[in-house]
């Protein structure tokens, strides 16, 4: 089976969620009733995996890129994933990084790839010659 990079960009996404979700039930506080994290990446996964156009990928770049980078300047990125709030805590985080990681790595591999994801070329039809010739 061939898997290309947009589908793994897509499972990066999902994983990015999965692991918000189980920082979620670890007990982190977020500023609202569901993670908004979990929503955006998997409305992303879910664009880039039906979204044919050729730049689809760059939204899985782009929302894992928003992820790692609000890890990177949180005051609680480092600590949640060296374990200082905890092992279900450090799990979450490590899985929420890890595949957001994947996310951006194999999107841009997605954007890298000349036509792997772009509609084929509509054909032009025989030019018709006249028969009086």
């Amino acid at each position: 089976m061939h898997v290309t990079s947009r589908v793994v960009t897509v499972g990066g996404l999902v994983l990015g969620a999965a692991g918000i979700a189980m920082l979620w039930a670890a007990g982190v506080d977020f500023p609202v009733a569901v993670p908004p994290g979990i929503v955006i990446l998997l409305a992303g996964a879910i664009f880039v995996s039906v979204a044919r156009w050729r730049w689809a990928p760059a939204v899985g770049v782009f929302l894992g890129l928003f992820v790692a980078v609000g890890w990177a300047i949180s005051p609680t990125g480092w600590p949640n994933l060296t374990g200082q709030h905890g092992p279900s805590v450090a799990a979450g985080q490590a899985i929420q990084l890890a595949g957001v990681l994947i996310a951006i790595v194999a999107g841009l591999l997605a954007l890298r790839r000349p036509g792997s994801s772009a509609r084929p070329a509509p054909r032009t039809p025989p030019v018709a010659r006249d028969p009086g010739r």
